[in-house]
């Protein structure tokens, strides 16, 4: 048994209850709002993320939050202040809003620095991802691994490479790929990732750090190697958000693809060749 079953099991049955209100909110939203150029938020986001809160609240008091939509909670003891639960309320929310039924509810649970809980689930579909960090990634409670293809070719990869020459950079990768998709839920496409329903994922930036926590945590246990464009690191507690990058694939075609994306170049802002 893991030794974070309790924390698994209270993230789980929680995402179910927030899975359910945004079920109910789908085609039938109250409100939206941009919170930029590229993105929106509904009322169902802070529905969702309240319940998430007062459920943690209520269960784990001392420990610390951080949610997408309002932000750092403090935890009621400083010496639980180690453990921090990362939530996304609803990672796809364009999606979500236009009826297209690709979104997801994300919860992670960090200890002493490093993702130990994730729960990733899919509302529209009923599939939950989870994994602990001493145990293995499952989908519907059955074991699940990252993809086994021998060749980079006969990839399917969710990649978003963001910045100036984007998606010239994304023909250029896609040569040696099978093909590329851009599936809007970050989130959910790291956990596809853990079944193999994605060989790999690759994004240069733009993330935030309640979009990886679970679905990296998920990833890594299914056997993925993942990483940051440079190879180290995926997860660091702190980081700005929307300057997370990641890079999630099967160890033996790990380092192939991190040589494509070099060749390519992917830093947001660089100008094309």
């Amino acid at each position: 048994m893991s030794a974070w079953e309790l924390e698994l099991a209270f993230a789980t049955d929680v995402a179910r209850k927030a899975g359910e209100i945004i079920q109910a909110g789908y085609g039938r939203i109250e409100q939206i709002d941009r919170k930029s150029r590229r993105d929106v938020v509904t009322d169902v986001d802070f529905r969702s993320e309240e319940l998430v809160i007062s459920e943690i609240r209520r269960r784990f008091p001392g420990d610390a939050i951080l949610a997408e939509e309002s932000g750092s909670h403090a935890g009621g003891t400083a010496e639980k202040d180690e453990r921090t639960w990362v939530i996304d309320p609803l990672d796809g929310t364009v999606n979500y809003a236009n009826g297209i039924p690709f979104y997801c509810v994300s919860i992670g649970l960090v200890a002493d620095g490093s993702p130990v809980v994730g729960v990733v689930l899919d509302p529209a579909r009923g599939d939950c991802y989870q994994a602990t960090a001493d145990g293995p990634a499952r989908l519907n409670g059955d074991t699940v691994a990252a993809s086994t293809k021998e060749s980079l070719g006969d990839y399917v990869v969710s990649m978003a490479i963001i910045g100036r020459g984007g998606i010239w950079r994304e023909r250029r990768i896609a040569r040696s790929i099978r093909i590329t998709r851009r599936m809007g839920s970050s989130a959910l496409a790291l956990a596809y990732v853990a079944s193999g329903r994605f060989d790999a994922l690759v994004q240069n930036g733009g993330l935030s750090l309640w979009d990886v926590a679970a679905a990296g945590l998920i990833a890594e246990r299914s056997g993925s190697t993942v990483t940051d464009l440079e190879g180290g690191p995926w997860w660091a507690m702190g980081r700005p958000s929307a300057t997370v990058s990641i890079v999630a694939a099967p160890p033996a075609q790990h380092a192939q693809l991190l040589d494509l994306i070099r060749e390519v170049g992917t830093k947001v802002g660089t100008r094309r060749p």
